[in-house]
C-alpha cells in the first residue's frame, strides 16, 4: 500500500510562462517553489503523480544534525533553523517538532562510532551527549534488552511526512505559485545551450528556469539532453502501526527505528536494510558506486526485481528517449518487502512490553535515490544555462530538504549562497574526483 500523504488541489490551467518551472513535487520541489515564491519569482510546480507521493512520504520523519556527514552540516543546520520558521510562515502545522533523537545500542562498536562523531557536533554546535547504559534504559524505559549505551540528540527531532510536502506547495501556491499535479514533465526545450521552456504532458511553458527535483526519475529525465548524472535507487520497506501507547518520541537502535506521529502511531523501520536491485543504469554507473557498494555490501542485499523492467532505471528507460515513460509510472510504489515487515515488528514487540500487541496499519516500499558519495547534488548544470539539478539525497533528503530547496532558489536567481554549495556541485561525481562515501 502507499502511505497516506494530505492531499491538495491543483491549478488546471497551464501557465504560458513561468520564470522557474520545477520538476517534482516532492519536498526538494515543493521547498523551491516556496523559497522562490516568497522572492517573488513566478514558480510552475510539476509533479507526474500527487505531491508528495513517492520518497518524500515514505520516510522515517527525521529532521536531524546528528551523525550527518560532515559536508552537510551546514545544510543541516540551515534546515532545522528553516524548520523551525516553516509552520508560523505558512500558518499550518507540518508536523515539525525539536522532541529531541534518542539512540541505544547493545553494540560497542556501534557506539563507539556514536562518539566519534563528537568532533563534528563541537565543531557545528550541535547539542548531543552521550549516555551510559543506565541512562540509555532511563530513555527507553520498560524495554527488555541490555544496552550498553546510547546518545541523546536533544535539539533534532521530526516533522510529519504526510504534510511536509503538501504544506510547503500550498505555501508556495499561497504566494503565487502553480501546482499542476497528474502533469509530467516530458521534456526539456533548449536552445544555444540555454533552458527556454518544458514540454508537460498538459502543453508547453516557456521558463527562464528549470529546476529538477525530481528524486529517483532525475537521472533519467535529464539523460536525453545529455546530463549525466550517476544515481542509483536503494529499495526500503517501512510500516506504520495502529495508534499505540508512547515509548518515546524518536527512537533509534541496531535493528528498529521508530517515529511517533501526530495521530499516535508509529512509523517503524530498520537502518540500513535494503536491497540495491540490479538494473540497466545501476550496470551504467558501477564504477561511480563501487566504492560505496563495497563498504556498505553487508548492510544492503543486492538482487533482480521488477525494477530492472520498470521504472526510471529500466531497461526500457535506458534504451529510449521515450518521453512518455514519466506520466506511465504516476507514482512509483515498490511493495514492501515482508520478510523485514515481520522482522521489525518482532524487534519492537520484543522490546517494549507495552508494544506485545501492537497491530500494523499498513506497510510499504520506497525507492531511495542515491549518488556514489550519499551526498546531494544542489548544483547548475553546465550543459544548458537556466539548468539546475537538486537530487540524490541519499536518504537525508526529508530532514534537509527545506535547506536543500532554499539552496537551490539562491542558485536559480543568481543570490549569494548562505551555506558553501561547492560539496553539492555535480562535476564532483562525473569529473574524476575521488569518490569519499558519506554517513548513512
Amino acid at each position: 500500500m502507499s502511505p497516506t500523504v494530505e492531499r491538495i488541489p491543483s491549478d488546471e490551467r497551464l501557465p504560458a510562462a513561468a520564470d522557474v518551472v520545477i520538476v517534482g513535487g516532492g519536498i526538494v520541489g515543493s521547498a523551491a517553489a516556496y523559497y522562490l515564491a516568497k522572492r517573488g519569482h513566478s514558480v510552475a510546480l510539476l509533479e507526474k503523480g500527487h505531491v508528495g507521493c513517492e520518497q518524500s512520504s515514505r520516510n522515517w520523519g527525521w529532521c536531524r544534525q546528528q551523525n550527518r556527514d560532515a559536508r552537510e552540516m551546514p545544510l543541516s543546520v540551515l534546515s532545522m533553523r528553516l524548520w523551525d520558521q516553516l509552520a508560523g510562515e505558512i500558518g499550518k502545522d507540518l508536523g515539525f517538532r525539536r522532541c529531541g533523537l534518542v539512540y541505544a545500542t547493545d553494540d560497542e562498536k556501534m557506539l563507539a562510532g556514536w562518539e566519534s562523531w563528537a568532533p563534528v557536533a563541537k565543531e557545528f554546535g550541535v547539542a548531543t551527549r552521550m549516555l551510559t547504559a543506565a541512562e540509555a534504559a532511563g530513555r527507553m524505559p520498560q524495554t527488555r534488552r541490555a544496552w550498553v549505551g546510547g546518545l541523546h540528540a536533544a535539539e533534532d527531532g521530526k516533522a510529519e511526512p504526510a504534510l511536509a510536502a503538501p504544506v510547503l506547495a500550498e505555501g508556495a501556491r499561497a504566494l503565487g505559485a502553480t501546482v499542476h499535479q497528474d502533469c509530467a514533465a516530458r521534456a526539456l526545450e533548449i536552445a544555444n545551450r540555454q533552458v527556454v521552456g518544458v514540454h508537460t504532458e498538459r502543453g508547453y511553458i516557456r521558463a527562464n528556469a528549470v529546476l529538477c527535483a525530481a528524486g529517483a526519475w532525475a537521472s533519467r529525465f535529464l539523460r536525453p539532453h545529455g546530463v549525466r548524472f550517476p544515481q542509483a535507487s536503494v529499495r526500503q520497506t517501512a510500516l506504520r502501526t495502529q495508534p499505540t501507547a508512547n515509548v518515546g518520541e524518536v527512537l533509534y537502535s541496531p535493528d528498529f527505528a521508530m517515529t511517533r506521529r501526530l495521530d499516535g502511531s508509529y512509523t517503524l523501520a530498520i537502518s540500513g536494510r535494503a536491497t540495491l536491485e540490479l538494473t540497466p543504469q545501476g550496470i551504467r554507473y558501477a564504477r561511480e558506486f563501487m566504492p560505496q557498494f563495497i563498504q556498505r555490501l553487508k548492510a544492503v542485499q543486492m538482487g533482480v526485481g521488477k525494477s530492472f523492467f520498470s521504472g526510471p532505471e529500466s531497461l526500457s528507460a535506458l534504451l529510449t528517449n521515450d518521453d512518455r515513460v514519466f506520466e506511465r509510472h504516476r507514482v512509483l510504489d515498490p511493495e514492501p518487502m515482508g520478510r523485514l515487515v515481520r522482522q521489525i515488528m518482532a524487534n519492537v514487540r520484543g522490546t517494549f512490553p507495552e508494544l506485545a500487541k501492537i497491530e500494523i496499519a499498513g506497510a510499504w516500499g520506497a525507492f531511495v535515490d542515491c549518488t556514489p558519495d550519499a551526498v546531494p547534488v544542489i548544483s547548475p548544470v553546465e550543459q544548458a544555462g537556466g539548468l539546475f539539478l537538486a537530487a540524490g539525497c541519499s536518504g537525508h533528503g526529508f530532514g534537509v530538504g527545506p535547506g536543500i530547496g532554499y539552496l537551490a532558489a539562491q542558485l536559480i536567481v543568481n543570490d549569494a549562497p548562505g551555506i558553501d554549495p561547492a560539496p553539492f556541485r555535480l562535476s564532483r561525481l562525473i569529473d574524476g574526483s575521488k569518490v569519499e562515501v558519506g554517513a548513512l
